[in-house]
């Protein structure tokens, strides 16, 4: 056979497959698109079309309430002027410390945001540009019928400022700022859980509303203003939960998790976040670190082993501190080589190995901490933590009830060279089981002798205290106390009727300026490796029956992946199937409630029947061109009729 016959029958070959590609594919590609669901910041682009400023002055401004749409208790004031101004913005309140005034920086267009505003009433809002004054009122919209308002307020107002109590909740709830009335002043109204913090800009840093696994993990985080305008996304291949860190250099120090881990675990990794570019620069995974068989507390379980719910870096000795739930202990770790450094903690029932990282007891009046949340570095180099106090033993027939518990905010004097520390001061003891969390819950450091000490996770059931968290112990009763004290005297306490998470004392205005313009999307949630992939002329695809239409299946497609809804019996084996050139990508879509420990929070899917609402998602990463979407529900694959691009 001579090269050219090679040559023509090579061709031949060829023309046949694409023949076959063709037919076979015509055969099975999707119909329709599937739906296309706007993000955040997609909508809030189109948001600022309406943030228009020529034409408008002092005297006729453009007053946008609640402008980027997730934030209504703020506005946004513009208008131009013919020299430069320093505006100066006076939000009128009930009292002295319920108003606040704020001065921006000189221009001649003008765009104030206008923060803490009351809901469903015509607020004052004063606007001063050098001799000229502008009175405004702004009214707002009531707040939602689930809004949670506190059942109490105790305050001491000659030694409280007007600053504001950020609470974020456990939960399902709202991210809100009461002041020291009790009065809200600013909420958002997409989830936004765990922490809430001020970076050094001045904005905000929260988790976003989306999620990446069941049952809390985010997506990643949003640096937004109080107008709720993101500046930038961050995204993160392991989500974030529970708490992150911001360097002295910028970057973010985060709660993450390893999800391709052999282990199966979460809640045992952190990550740093360049903030330049959204790149991980750097991990700690704690596997690496500490036996996961070690220390177990109640609630320590093989994948959940540690629940790490705090992260705090301190630039004195380089060093990471992490909160260990599931371990009844706080580690530090050397920031360069993530060696251990030391555990606080009972070390019994810690291997013989970790004995001489563990710390003596000194002084009188000491107690080690249990389930602890919050743990930070102070100033003064001691060791400040809320203690929940779960059971106060490693033994069970040491357990101490819960109606004889409590919890505690409390601060450790540690000495690293002598391993020795003391109990320096705590709160929460003398209130015995009313101020007894088992979960969740906040410190938080003002100023030397000017803390906070919040126990959001008090839950009762038929009156009795509870020592479980409220969706694990069914509770029928929530409250959450928020304690600040000044030298040892409490000058603020208010307590809601739920239970929330964390509290941070901030300012209503911080030192940002608002910007017009596009967001950052910065990081990247990964590949989702399929679990397999193979060639086919998927020719043996069903049309949907009944069966399947009684799955109440969705596919959306969002900016970044693809979102497959559905409900099934526990058991089914289900299968999203992506077909492109006659390959296929197969990913298992999990049905099951397993926990994953929602330890913290009462999310997840707990409901008793057979019958489970799940979702899986397919990122975007390393998926190029259209894909023809088919579900596999046990062994029967069905067209779904949709496609998705890429």
């Amino acid at each position: 056979m001579n090269k050219k016959t090679v040559i023509v029958l090579v061709a031949a070959v060829v023309v046949v497959i694409i023949a076959v590609f063709r037919i076979f594919g015509m055969q099975t590609e999707g119909e329709n698109e599937v739906e296309n669901v706007v993000s955040l910041m997609e909508k809030q682009i189109q948001d600022e079309n309406k943030l228009k400023i020529s034409g408008y002055t002092l005297d006729d401004p453009n007053v946008v309430l609640n402008p980027y749409e997730i934030s209504p208790l703020t506005a946004l004031v513009i208008f131009e002027t013919d020299e430069e101004v320093s505006p100066e913005v006076t939000i009128h309140g009930d009292s002295d410390l319920t108003t606040y005034t704020h001065t921006f920086t000189k221009e001649t267009e003008h765009y104030l945001p206008i923060y803490g505003l009351y809901a469903g009433r015509e607020n004052k809002v004063t606007i001063k540009c050098g001799d000229k004054e502008k009175e405004l009122t702004i009214k707002t919209d009531e707040l939602p019928d689930d809004f949670i308002l506190p059942t109490s307020v105790k305050k001491d107002e000659s030694k409280l400022n007007n600053d504001l109590y950020f609470y974020t909740p456990s939960s399902f709830g709202y991210t809100a700022a009461y002041d020291v009335n009790g009065d809200v002043r600013w909420y958002l109204t997409e989830s936004a859980i765990w922490e809430i913090n001020r970076l050094d800009n001045g904005r905000l840093l929260v988790s976003t509303e989306r999620l990446a696994e069941v049952p809390y993990y985010s997506t990643g985080l949003y640096e937004m203003d109080m107008l709720g305008k993101i500046y930038t996304e961050y995204s993160l291949p392991g989500g974030y939960h529970h708490d992150y860190y911001e360097m002295e250099n910028g970057n973010l120090l985060v709660a993450s998790d390893d999800f391709n881990n052999d282990s199966g675990t979460v809640e045992d990794y952190v990550v740093e976040i360049d903030r330049k570019n959204g790149n991980i620069v750097k991990t700690f995974d704690l596997k690496d670190i500490l036996k996961m068989t070690d220390g177990k507390s109640e609630n320590w379980i093989e994948y959940d082993w540690f629940h790490n719910n705090s992260v705090w870096y301190d630039e004195k000795t380089n060093s990471i501190t992490l909160s260990g739930r599931h371990q009844d202990a706080v580690i530090n770790i050397d920031y360069d080589t993530g060696k251990l450094n030391w555990i606080l903690g009972d070390p019994e029932g810690w291997s013989d190995e970790y004995q001489k990282y563990f710390f003596k007891p000194v002084g009188d009046n000491f107690e080690w901490q249990w389930s602890q949340h919050a743990a930070m570095i102070t100033p003064e180099s001691y060791v400040f933590l809320f203690d929940n106090g779960n059971n106060k033993s490693k033994n069970e027939k040491d357990y101490v009830k819960a109606e004889d518990s409590y919890s505690r905010g409390v601060m450790y004097k540690i000495d690293t060279d002598k391993m020795t520390i003391e109990q320096v001061w705590e709160y929460g003891k003398e209130r015995g089981s009313d101020f007894y969390s088992p979960y969740i819950s906040d410190v938080d450091y003002l100023d030397k002798n000017h803390y906070i000490v919040h126990s959001g996770g008090i839950s009762y059931k038929d009156g009795k205290i509870q020592n479980q968290p409220a969706g694990l112990a069914g509770s029928d009763t929530l409250k959450s106390d928020t304690v600040e004290l000044l030298d040892d005297e409490v000058i603020f306490e208010m307590v809601l009727p739920t239970n929330t998470y964390r509290v941070e004392k901030m300012s209503l205005y911080g030192d940002d300026e608002f910007e017009l313009g596009n967001p950052k999307e910065l990081g990247s949630l990964g590949v989702t490796d399929a679990e397999s992939e193979k060639f086919t002329l998927m020719s043996n695809a069903k049309e949907q029956d009944d069966d399947y239409k009684s799955h109440d299946i969705s596919i959306k497609k969002e900016k970044d992946r693809l979102a497959v809804t559905g409900t099934f019996k526990r058991g089914t084996e289900v299968k999203i199937i992506l077909y492109k050139d006659m390959m296929e990508k197969i990913y298992n879509m999990r049905i099951s409630t397993r926990p994953y420990t929602a330890l913290c929070v009462d999310l997840g899917n707990n409901n008793e029947s057979d019958d489970l609402t799940v979702t899986k998602y397919i990122n975007s990463d390393g998926l190029i061109g259209k894909y023809t979407i088919f579900i596999e529900i046990d062994g029967v694959i069905y067209q779904t009729d949709e496609y998705v691009s890429f």
